[in-house]
């Protein structure tokens, strides 16, 4: 009987051609690299665990030991991809098996099996990829709070549906930002308890016979815990549509920020300059000064919310198992997706630690363009004995007179807001020329907003102090995420180091 296969003895016929081509070649193309720093540690605390537990002999051990160190010292490199041997797993296994021997390289897999060894290396992949976007978020909101504080004085309209709505200041935007971000953090954050658990243990799905320590697997691997149920253990990578799911919110917050830098950068606004370095030009048009940073950053979220859908979509139909459709294809998206959430945090970096308003024009606009009709609406209730909604129409009367006459807000008296008044009310407001002009400037208007929220540079400056303050809460907690895999490794590498002696 021919045995053609190089994973099983089951199987007496080699790889199609069109399965290596399409699934197990472009799977360890993706993989090696990635997944072999996550698979040298499993297999490292696998190994220490066997041998604690009694399961493997020392001698056993020791060789196991000395031949994971040197693959993990040569790196993936040293590894010819071998499509027929399916994945990563099994390439890894066939070096092992070349410097040890069958007889001691065939003993790590005891008490284990790819389906929990898998659904271990999906979490741990994630975990690195929650960190690196937390750290980006986290510096993010930095810079966002930096210049929240720098910009809380200058003035600037600010706009519902693209239209001038009420001023506010360029730092009270940046500091709004930084208030999403925060919830986004949180999420990525919130998700960490349930991601870093260890699924290591449950084998194909029933566990195993052996006595085996799941616990001290889990702890040598850097997991909080271990997750007990072997049947959810291997069928659920929930935690990956919870990390893919607050990735893709954190890149529409981000696409977001990039919409509205992308109208303001325009010539037509010219609200927000640029410098040169961030942006790109034409090959036929040598004006042309392109935002191509801000294009690409709107474009990232998509990337991600795509993934999102396909996570989804392909766990919809998987049976609650192990099974490839949910978690390898289900996945496939997933990573590159999650690489791009990161790209888009380093060009909202970018976006945010380089953007400068453009202060005077701003103030111009904010004086002139009918922006501060709420505040004449709210001096004639508080000085002319009006209901808001009169003083609503007598304000958009003003308005409307002022627009007629081709005049800005800036250029109202008096007179004028009596006129308006006596159309829509019947009678004159009353309101002296210096009520008027200070109701219509829009920088005593935003300074007037000190109230909880508002865009009064004292409150801005108060906010962006309290959220700096929430933001280290964020990054100690993120050190003690880091430094808990950090202490794991450690300990790992010498329970290792020790075997192999």
């Amino acid at each position: 009987m021919s045995h053609a296969s190089k994973v099983s003895r089951r199987l007496t016929e080699a790889v199609a051609p069109e399965v290596i081509e399409h699934v197990y070649a472009p799977r360890l193309a993706a993989e090696m690299v990635v997944v072999f720093p996550l698979l040298s540690a499993a297999n490292a605390a696998h190994l220490v665990m066997l041998e604690r537990q009694g399961i493997l002999s020392r001698a056993h051990a020791r060789a196991i030991a000395g031949a994971l160190l040197r693959i993990d010292e040569e790196g993936a490199g040293a590894i010819d991809p071998d499509p027929a041997l399916e994945d990563a797993y099994f390439n890894v296994e066939a070096r092992l098996v070349a410097l040890c021997g069958a007889d001691a390289g065939g003993r790590l897999h005891i008490a284990r099996s790819r389906n929990d060894l898998s659904a271990a290396l999906d979490r741990m992949r994630a975990r690195e990829v929650l960190l690196r976007l937390v750290a980006g978020a986290l510096a993010l909101r930095r810079t966002l709070l930096e210049r929240g504080a720098l910009f809380a004085e200058v003035v600037m309209p600010g706009h519902t549906h693209l239209q001038p709505a009420q001023p506010i200041t360029f730092g009270y935007y940046l500091t709004g930002l930084a208030s999403a971000l925060a919830r986004d953090t949180a999420r990525l954050l919130d998700a960490w308890p349930r991601l870093n658990l260890s699924p290591m243990g449950a084998a194909a799905m029933a566990t195993t016979t052996f006595p085996i320590d799941r616990p001290l697997v889990a702890r040598l691997l850097g997991f909080d815990g271990v997750l007990e149920h072997g049947l959810d253990c291997v069928a659920s990578r929930d935690f990956s549509v919870e990390l893919v799911a607050a990735a893709a919110q954190l890149a529409l917050t981000l696409s977001r920020f990039a919409q509205d830098m992308h109208v303001a950068v325009s010539h037509e606004f010219s609200a927000v300059a640029f410098p040169d370095s961030v942006c790109g030009t034409s090959s036929i048009m040598p004006q042309k000064k392109n935002p191509v940073v801000l294009e690409h950053l709107k474009g990232k979220a998509a990337h991600v919310v795509a993934a999102f859908a396909s996570v989804g979509a392909c766990i919809r139909a998987s049976h609650f198992t192990n099974t490839l459709d949910a978690h390898r294809e289900g996945q496939a998206m997933a990573w590159p997706a999650l690489v791009e959430a990161e790209r888009a945090l380093a060009l909202a970096q970018i976006a945010a630690a380089s953007a400068r308003p453009s202060e005077e024009l701003l103030l111009a606009r904010a004086r002139a363009n009918f922006s501060t009709a709420t505040d004449l609406a709210d001096a004639l209730v508080r000085g002319a004995a009006m209901d808001f909604r009169t003083a609503h129409h007598v304000a958009g009367a003003v308005v409307r007179r002022l627009m007629d006459a081709g005049l800005g807000a800036h250029q109202a008296d008096a007179a004028l807001v009596d006129a308006a008044a006596m159309e829509v009310a019947g009678r004159k407001a009353g309101l002296p020329d210096d009520v008027v002009a200070r109701a219509l400037d829009p920088v005593r208007g935003v300074a007037a907003r000190d109230v909880l929220g508002g865009p009064a540079p004292v409150e801005v400056r108060r906010m962006a102090a309290s959220m700096e303050a929430a933001r280290l809460v964020d990054a100690a907690r993120f050190d003690g995420f880091r430094d808990r895999l950090a202490g794991a490794a450690g300990e790992r590498t010498a329970a290792l180091r020790a075997l192999a002696a």
